[in-house]
Order: C-alpha cells, then structure tokens, then sequence
C-alpha cells in the first residue's frame, strides 16, 4: 500500500474510491441507503456503495485506536475490489496524533502472510491518498514517514514470528540479524556455542543442548553520536520450543514457531531506530535456542550453572525461557557499561495469558513509575499492557532445597511474577531500577484476526518500545 499526504481539500483529489469515517455513528449522507443496508456505524463494520464510489465505515469513538482499526477494516474491504485508489480525508481532532493512527492502521491492517500458499494472488499495489489542508504540512509529511517506519517493523516482526521452525533456527535468526544490521549500518555481533561455554553461559546451553541447531546469541548496536542515554533490549528467541523433556501436549506444540517473538521485536525495533534517528545508543540482544527432546536433552533434575554463577535447579524443561534470558540479561550487564535502562520482551508464561487474555502483555520489576511509564506507552501506541506487582511471599515459591534458585515455582498460581522473579535473581543491585520484564505471551500470536492485527503474530512490543523510546526522548 502506497501512502501519500496531499496538501488538498479531498473532493479536489482524483482516486477511485473515497473512504468515508463515520465517527461516533454520526451518518451524514446516504443515510436511507446506508440504512436499508443495516449500517449503524459500529466498530469495524464496513459497507462499500459502488454506485457512489465510497466506502463507509465505522468508528464508534474517535480515540486513536480507533481510527487505526477503522482505517484497517476499510483497507481490507478496498483490498477485496478492483479498485486501486482511494482517498480520505484526515481527522482533524489531535491531528497529528490521529495521522499517526491512520498510517499505522492502513499498513498494519494491510499486512499479508501468504508465504506457504501454493497459489498466491499477485495483486497490483494501491495508492491511498490523505487529504489535508494543515498548515504544518511538512509536519505532517515526517509523521507520515515515522509512522510507516514503525510498521513497516511491526510488519517485519511478524514475518519472522510467522516463518515456520523448519525454515527459521538459531542459524537463520543470526543471518537476519546480519542482514537487518548491514541495511541500517548497525554493529553485529554473532557468537555461537564455543563463545558461550568461554563464557559460562550454562543456562543457554543447557536449553538448547538437544537440539542439532545450535544457540546463537545475537547482539545488534546502534550507536549515534552524543548518545543521550544506553538502552538495553533482550528479546527470548526460542526459534521453537517443544517442550524438552517436560514436552508439551501436541495441541500446546502447535503455534510454537512463536516463542521467537520477543526475539523478532527486538529485530524489528532494531531496524527501526536507525532511521528513526533516536539519540540513544541501543542494544539488541537475542538469545536464539531451539528447545528439542535427544539423548543429551537437559533434564528434571539437572543443576545448571547461570553465567553469574547462580546454580538453577531444572524442575521443568518447558521453563526455558528464563533460562535463555538469565544469561542473556547476565551478558548485557556485564559487557555493557553504564546501562541506562533494561529492558526484556518474552513470550514467557501461560499464566500471563490466563490472567490478562490473549491481548495484552503483562509489565513487571522493581520500579512503580518505570512500570507505568511502559504501560503508557503501550496505550498510546495502541498495543494493550498492564503491571503486576512483586511480593515477597510469590518470592520464596521459587527456592531450591539443593540449589541457589528453582527454575519453576512451587505452586502453580501467580506463574507470571514468579517467572519475572526468578529473571530478578539475575539482574545486577545497581540496576534493579531500570529494569523491567514485559511478558508478551498473549498478544504475540493469536490465530485470529483481532483489530488491525492478522491471524497469527501481531508484532507485540515492537510499538510499545518505540514509543517508550520516542516519549523519552522529548523530555
């Protein structure tokens, strides 16, 4: 879809189409047609009148999700025709923010993953015109590029969380990375399995010490001159995650393609935040393991050895997450100086998505206001996140009897928090306040459509920590 900003009154704008907002089920023309079609103006309902050449749809509120969702649903309904222009008209309240939202709506809502279709439709890209007569038009011109920057992440994202476990593996993940890294003129660091027994990574090893594609840990740098601050993202990319020997029921093992998808985020923020000029020196590690079953498995009853030292009671072999992102969180602090803020993105825990749903991630750490400053940008970013809160008696569900730390709680309640304490044990006293874990097990991969988002990976925390990123850099 091809975006552009006209400077012009829509009805002066030739297109094919026009698409027609109708905000707060407002119907201001057509009314009786639109009525005999049973159109009220409800959230993603859409009707196309032909004859009229307009396509009307819904938007109940006028908030910037909304718009985003709105603009997605007539996108999809100006897809399935042979049109291949159309034109709308921007909303004129919080203008510049609802720019934003219609962009993002149009080029999310837009996203296709048809990469195993044995026939594929090769439909001509179409242009969609955005009629404005704002007078910060070259404003608005570099609003329209960030916020298709930032898509166009998301959209990368979730090409490598859709890409199956047989065509994506440590090896792959690494070679992206490369590539991703070559295009924005970032630094690239590839170590594999010989770099992490040097380094005593023995967590990571022992996840992925079964399977015949080895670990790779990634780390990816941008680095601006008179950086501001140094922010720090590890994503968890479990390329696929069968369970070890704890394996999973094959109903759990089906969407496992996806435990890579705090990985992915990191990928797509990272081949974001160089064009985007951000004044902050970013690092983007990724801790890329296949967890399989084979005779040299890890297993129930193992002790392994962190990079900081701490020995890790192995209880559950499905728990492995934790385990890659203890040494990957380890790595970071020790051969990073002077980190400003850590951060982590993981498809972490079932529990999450029991007690939030399936769209929305779960923000925790030591830090209150840190918590609700990632809350807020999720929210403003139109992704859906909330906090949940350590306590000290969730924190002895994780003690081993013959070991420093127990890989899983001993209770099957808050599984969320104590899998967030257990990464707590590995994070260094001096930044215990910058850090914090962002659970994204839920809206990372639900196989249905949902809003502007696919079937399949919406590309959760890529927005999030772009605009946590953006927000802070204009204070």
């Amino acid at each position: 879809m091809i975006i552009k900003l006209i400077n012009k009154q829509i009805k002066k704008i030739e297109a094919d189409i026009e698409i027609v907002l109708v905000i707060d089920k407002k119907i201001k023309e057509n009314k009786e047609l639109l009525k005999s079609l049973n159109f009220k103006g409800n959230d993603e309902e859409v009707v196309i009148l032909p004859e009229s050449k307009k396509i009307y749809v819904g938007c109940e509120n006028d908030d910037h999700d909304s718009l985003r969702i709105a603009l997605s649903c007539a996108v999809k309904k100006l897809n399935s025709t042979k049109f291949k222009s159309a034109k709308v008209a921007l909303y004129t309240e919080e203008i510049e923010i609802s720019l934003k939202a219609m962009v993002e709506g149009i080029l999310l809502g837009s996203y296709k993953f048809d990469k195993y279709k044995s026939e594929q439709t090769k439909e001509e890209e179409k242009s969609l015109f955005i009629a404005t007569t704002y007078k910060k038009f070259n404003l608005l011109q570099k609003i329209v590029e960030d916020a298709t920057l930032v898509s166009d992440a998301v959209n990368l994202s979730r090409d490598i969380i859709n890409t199956t476990p047989d065509d994506f593996y440590p090896a792959i993940m690494a070679m992206q990375a490369s590539g991703i890294a070559r295009e924005n003129k970032l630094e690239c660091k590839i170590y594999d399995e010989s770099y992490l027994k040097d380094k005593g990574m023995g967590a990571m090893l022992a996840v992925g010490k079964a399977s015949n594609n080895k670990p790779k840990l990634i780390h990816l740098t941008y680095k601006p001159k008179k950086a501001k601050k140094k922010i720090v993202i590890v994503g968890k990319g479990l390329t696929y995650d069968c369970g070890g020997l704890s394996l999973k029921p094959s109903d759990f093992m089906v969407t496992m393609k996806s435990d890579k998808s705090g990985g992915a985020a990191v990928m797509g923020i990272m081949s974001a935040v160089a064009q985007l000029k951000l004044p902050f020196e970013i690092h983007g590690i990724i801790g890329a393991v296949e967890n399989m079953i084979g005779p040299n498995a890890y297993k129930p009853d193992d002790v392994i050895t962190a990079k900081n030292g701490t020995t890790i009671e192995v209880r559950n072999t499905d728990a492995e997450g934790r385990l890659v992102l203890a040494d990957c969180l380890c790595y970071a602090q020790d051969e990073i100086d002077d980190i400003d803020y850590i951060f982590d993105l993981a498809t972490l825990t079932g529990a999450c998505v029991v007690g939030l749903g399936e769209y929305t991630s779960g923000v925790m750490g030591n830090n209150d206001m840190l918590k609700y400053q990632i809350v807020q940008s999720a929210i403003e970013s139109g992704e859906y996140a909330t906090s949940l809160p350590f306590n000290r008696y969730l924190k002895k569900l994780i003690k081993s009897e013959i070991a420093d730390i127990c890989n899983i709680a001993s209770s099957r309640y808050g599984g969320a928090i104590t899998a967030a304490l257990f990464l707590d044990n590995f994070i260094k006293d001096k930044y215990k306040q910058i850090w914090a874990h962002i659970d994204i097990a839920g809206p990372a991969y639900v196989e249905k459509e949902w809003g502007y988002n696919p079937h399949g990976a919406s590309g959760a925390g890529v927005r999030l920590m772009l605009s946590f990123m953006q927000k802070l850099d204009n204070e």
